[in-house]
């Protein structure tokens, strides 16, 4: 039995799920014994960082950047539709956590 067995990248995403720095990573692997859905992978070889084999099956966990040795080498990139937003009421504006020039905040206390 010489098989060989490969993984193939998922590449058909639309974003980028979760973006791994490999200036950054050590190759620990503990972001793969942590992924639930096994959408990280081991490459072979040490030092390497590792593959994001399915980004399509990322629930955004986060349990892959909570457990990195290497702190900023993996971050998630939520979808759109799943970012925080909101719109104020006199001017229109619509605005989201993260953006460039965020609003300055409420100090209005709540009504009622």
């Amino acid at each position: 039995m010489n098989k060989k067995v490969y993984m193939i990248p998922n590449p058909f995403v639309p974003g980028r799920v979760v973006v791994i720095d490999p200036d950054l990573c050590n190759g620990c692997n503990a972001c793969v014994e942590v992924c639930a859905p096994q959408v990280i992978m081991p490459t072979p070889g040490k030092k390497n960082p590792p593959v994001l084999l399915y980004p399509d099956e990322c629930w955004f966990c986060g349990a892959c950047v909570m457990h990195c040795t290497s702190p900023g080498s993996i971050t998630l990139e939520h979808p759109l539709n799943q970012r925080v937003g909101w719109k104020r009421k006199e001017t229109g504006e619509y605005f989201r956590i993260g953006m460039q020039n965020p609003p300055p905040p409420n100090t209005k206390p709540p009504i009622g």
